[in-house]
């Protein structure tokens, strides 16, 4: 069966060629083995959680019926900037849009991260160019060039964060270095993940010819979940094909290690094993579990 999504849809549908759904993920929580589900091309603000498994001579398959037309992001545009000082412009988000993960108070960390713990998995793009994030206002304010950048031109272009307790709101200021915000396109990372189930042995899935970005991702250490912006989450038989992949955070595709108490973030959390020694417990524990 073939189920069809059009976000330029004038009314949500029921999955019909002549009444599509709105949301990729409303088709995902219907698509049964064997089924195709045909996205129109256009901008698609959401997570898409794929929730039945497709089987090795049936798959269940997601497909831009336009390569690379139908973009899949887990950022949001935000317009409601307001200037602040010098070249640097401010927004005030409420909370509750980040719903149980706030990339602006989650940490980039974990085992096997041997870098500063002063960056979040949040984000600030202006037209798709992705800002550097400071650890003060007064740099973002400065905005010196970061000499070991690859485009040391572009690492003038700053952000930074810090939350306002009083109002629940995080707060981001972002050196803009001349343009107007509200009249560019600036967008911030709001969702974890953009295409990963949640459960695992969500198998024989291929998403196909998709623009897949923006996502507030983890650390992915080998010992504990493997966050990613794509990715099976430890199922078998994923095709990834034909999609531009770009602007997480941490990691594009991952395979997504199972969830595992025993071994999550355990040398960061209570310094007892070495990274080394847990990854290796991972995989035993891995293989167990697949035989």
């Amino acid at each position: 069966m073939k189920i069809y999504v059009d976000t330029a849809a004038v009314r949500d549908g029921n999955g019909h060629e002549n009444a599509p759904f709105k949301h990729i993920n409303d088709a995902a929580k219907v698509a049964q083995p064997g089924d195709e589900v045909l996205v129109a091309p256009g901008i698609y603000r959401e997570y898409v959680n794929p929730v039945h498994r497709g089987t090795e001579t049936d798959r269940i398959t997601y497909r831009s019926v336009q390569p690379l037309k139908a973009a899949i992001t887990g950022a949001e545009v935000l317009k409601n900037w307001q200037p602040y000082q010098g070249q640097v412009w401010v927004s005030r988000i409420a909370n509750s849009i980040f719903g149980d993960y706030n990339p602006y108070t989650t940490f980039v960390m974990g085992d096997w991260y041997f870098g500063p713990v002063d960056k979040h998995t949040g984000a600030v793009y202006m037209n798709d160019q992705q800002f550097y994030e400071t650890t003060s206002l007064a740099d973002c304010l400065e905005a010196p060039i970061y000499a070991r950048s690859w485009e040391r031109d572009k690492s003038i272009y700053k952000w930074y964060t810090e939350q306002d307790t009083a109002t629940d709101e995080t707060v981001i200021y972002a050196n803009f270095q001349g343009q107007n915000p509200n009249q560019e396109l600036v967008e911030i990372n709001v969702r974890r993940n953009v295409f990963m189930p949640q459960e695992n042995g969500i198998d024989n899935i291929t998403v196909s010819g998709f623009n897949v970005n923006k996502a507030a991702t983890t650390w992915a250490p080998p010992a504990s979940y493997q966050d990613g912006m794509i990715g099976p989450h430890w199922s078998k038989g994923w095709i990834i094909e034909d999609c531009d992949i770009s602007h997480s955070r941490c990691a594009g595709i991952s395979l997504g290690k199972y969830r595992d108490p025993v071994n999550d973030q355990y040398f960061t959390y209570k310094h007892v094993k070495s990274p080394t020694q847990m990854e290796r417990d991972a995989v035993c524990r891995g293989n167990i579990m697949v035989g």
